[in-house]
């Protein structure tokens, strides 16, 4: 797994992208001091600053205002841009039409703060570093499985997840689980046998999905949302 959670330059064409979603609604080009309102009219009021603000002081947890999670990954992650992520991949690509929007959704609705952490430019960053290194490990969603993997990942010195015999650890998924060990916890966080049936992170997209939000999660998630 060579998953950096820094923000990478394809990281940042990303960050454009999902700006882009909802760029056409936050055209307030308020003055400073002033929330645009969900209808994109400038003011102070609760009207304006309250439940659908955009931007600017807002009272809500929308536009600018920090949150505490709760959110919504679907209002920044919308299928038609799931969709042109995972367009790009050939119609030869194993991957191809098997990891979906639903699976990420289910996935990401799983783990709290995921994607719904902080205002909305820092969730958006969050998202964006996500999927730009879901992109590099699987090859612009075309890959399930390691490409020629170097060995079957099995760390003999890992007692607590010991290997199952006959079986391949080798990178699986958005963010290519790999090891016996990150296997095995994430099976008992997600509920599937790690251990023992490690090929299911390759054939249901949903776990597939979320030993990537897992591995975040423990991982990379508060130094992005920290920063």
């Amino acid at each position: 797994m060579g998953v950096r959670c820094g923000t990478s330059v394809m990281a940042l064409v990303l960050v454009l992208l999902l700006v882009g979603v909802s760029v056409n609604a936050q055209n307030c080009g308020c003055a400073s001091g002033l929330c645009c309102s969900k209808y994109g009219y400038c003011g102070t009021t609760s009207d304006y600053c309250g439940d659908g603000c955009q931007s600017g002081p807002c009272t809500s947890s929308g536009g600018g205002s920090p949150s505490t999670g709760g959110g919504n990954v679907g209002t920044i992650i919308s299928q038609s841009v799931f969709d042109g992520l995972a367009g790009g991949a050939p119609s030869s690509c194993e991957g191809k039409g098997f990891y979906t929007y639903d699976a990420f959704i289910a996935a990401a609705n799983a783990y709290s703060g995921f994607g719904t952490t902080g205002a909305s430019d820092n969730q958006k960053r969050e998202l964006a570093a996500f999927f730009a290194n879901v992109m590099h490990e699987t090859g612009g969603l075309c890959y399930i499985n390691e490409q020629n993997p170097a060995s079957i990942y099995c760390d003999a010195t890992s007692t607590s997840w010991p290997c199952a015999s006959g079986k391949s650890y080798h990178g699986r998924g958005p963010l290519q689980l790999s090891w016996n060990y990150n296997y095995g916890v994430a099976g008992q966080n997600i509920g599937f046998d790690g251990l023992n049936n490690p090929d299911v992170v390759g054939q249901d997209a949903t776990i597939s999905f979320k030993t990537a939000v897992w591995f975040w999660m423990q991982n990379c998630h508060s130094a992005i949302t920290s920063g």
